[in-house]
């Protein structure tokens, strides 16, 4: 069995905040794959489902997030499961926003929610750190984290949250390590992918010469042909153009432009 939690802090008051992003996570991952309704137990509220083949508790710790090993702690004693069978949804400062990192055991790097886990269930759990950027400062961080995400942040957080559920699948079953270490790479891939889309590229064209590919800029459209003779003339026998000559003529330079 997957124990799948995620932190945040329980009432409508934090239900935005990104404090509550591993909540967030939680909430669209057991709804895409069709879990059971939420109800209370181990301290927090639970659904329950399937990934694939696998049997999958989710869990909300209701403790508040500093105490959130609490109910991790007894959840696990009571479906007798070890800690590599726990993974923990949360946000993390340190990545960029929308970005998403997978780690196996580690220290808590202040969070307050991994440091009651691990001080319940120990370190050797997976974490998946869901990025929330920093606010610049330590002093910043509290107001930070319990305050919600801003508008402008609503486009990358529901492409986050979509493919977290998404690609779930790709976070169990008991294969093996090299297999396991593989399926985890290609679920931070796709989720990156789907919350940061790369640009089409620019189209190619092929050069007739070479025909090799070619990205260059399109050709300069050709240069106008000159005026005719008659416009020409006219110019060059302006009051202004027989002014200019009889200065040069004046200063010596037409015979200098003649030789």
């Amino acid at each position: 069995m997957l124990l799948i939690v995620g932190l945040g802090n329980p009432g409508s008051r934090h239900a935005a905040n990104r404090h509550n992003i591993g909540f967030m996570a939680l909430d669209a991952l057991a709804a895409r794959h069709g879990f059971s309704p939420w109800r209370q137990r181990f301290q927090g509220e639970v659904a329950e489902g399937r990934l694939g083949e696998d049997k999958v508790l989710a869990l909300k710790p209701m403790t508040f997030m500093n105490e959130s090993g609490r109910a991790v702690g007894e959840a696990l004693r009571f479906y007798k499961a070890a800690p590599e069978d726990v993974l923990v949804l949360h946000d993390e400062l340190d990545l960029s926003p929308g970005k998403v990192k997978l780690k196996r055991g580690g220290g808590h790097a202040g969070h307050n929610g991994l440091r009651s886990i691990i001080a319940h269930i120990g370190p050797d759990f997976r974490r998946l750190r869901l990025g929330i950027g920093h606010p610049g400062h330590k002093d910043r961080v509290h107001a930070y984290v319990l305050s919600d995400f801003a508008k402008q942040e609503q486009d990358w957080l529901e492409r986050l949250l979509d493919a977290v559920a998404k690609e779930a699948l790709l976070l169990t079953g008991d294969q093996a390590a090299a297999s396991r270490e593989k399926a985890e790479a290609a679920f931070m891939s796709k989720v990156n992918q789907a919350v940061f889309p790369q640009r089409p590229k620019a189209a190619k064209t092929s050069s007739p010469e070479s025909g090799h590919a070619s990205t260059s800029a399109p050709e300069t459209p050709a240069l106008e042909s000159p005026p005719p003779a008659e416009a020409r003339q006219s110019t060059e026998g302006g009051p202004v153009a027989q002014a200019l000559r009889r200065v040069t003529g004046k200063l010596g330079l037409s015979k200098i432009e003649k030789d």
